[in-house]
């Protein structure tokens, strides 16, 4: 069964390079992992997709060897562990802000003894049924991974609770709602809150990060300790390769 490469940089105390794709393009799981990307988070909250579409960007994830950190469109419990038996390394829960919340994630997608998750061991996570229960609970409770976004105020005030809960691998600070939250609050900038998630994941030796452009960004937050850098997607680089290419019709004499 394959490892997740998020979780081994997480262990060695390393940067997550990673990447966002929100449509169906099974050539970007390709180039991410030929680039040397090790994770791509897979947006199903704001983007559209069939499950054969998922079930095809998964299953290039495991052929190309690069972890995909899906976003869900749902919390329904057996819609998120089905994720994980299509072959998603791990899930990135959005809207998280509370320890509760957190538990609840927890005993969805954790087997026993961690969390409550069904069993099946015959999706493409468990190679199709060829190892033994026991050898995929263990591998899939060590090897699959839970993220959890901050993206209220009220989430920031519950980090240490959040970043307490056993199960959660990763808190994942989501500065797009986050920040329009606190400016319409004005209780704390955007920077102090990554430092409350930050103290937070620290004393409990939880993972974190988030979206982190341009690379001025990157560096501050890896200076903070993140590990998870989200430094790129489709749009981006589609964008900066058309703006760059266009520019060459300039260049004809």
């Amino acid at each position: 069964m394959r490892k997740s490469k998020t979780l081994a940089r997480i262990r060695a105390g390393e940067v997550i390079r990673t990447c966002v794709l929100g449509h169906f393009i099974p050539g970007y799981v390709f180039h991410a992992a030929r680039e040397g990307y090790d994770c791509i988070w897979l947006d199903m909250e704001h983007r559209a997709f069939s499950i054969r579409d998922v079930q095809l960007l998964l299953t290039y994830s495991h052929m190309y060897d690069i972890d995909i950190m899906l976003r869900p469109p749902t919390l329904e419990k057996t819609g998120l562990y089905r994720y994980l038996e299509e072959g998603a390394a791990g899930l990135l829960i959005p809207h998280v802000s509370t320890a509760e919340k957190a538990a609840m994630l927890v005993d969805a997608v954790k087997f026993p003894p961690i969390g409550d998750r069904g069993i099946d061991n015959a999706g493409l996570d468990a190679e199709f049924n060829i190892h033994s229960v026991d050898d995929y609970v263990t591998w899939a409770n060590s090897e699959t991974f839970l993220a959890v976004q901050i993206e209220t105020p009220e989430g920031v005030q519950n980090a240490d609770a959040i970043a307490a809960t056993e199960g959660v691998d990763l808190v994942f600070v989501g500065p797009g709602d986050l920040g329009l939250r606190l400016g319409q609050t004005g209780e704390m900038t955007l920077d102090e809150a990554w430092e409350i998630v930050a103290a937070a994941c620290k004393k409990h030796g939880k993972a974190f990060g988030g979206p982190t452009l341009p690379t001025e960004e990157m560096q501050k937050r890896k200076d903070q300790g993140a590990q998870l850098l989200v430094n790129n997607s489709e749009f981006h680089s589609l964008r900066t390769g058309l703006n760059e290419n266009i520019g060459r019709f300039d260049e004809l004499s």
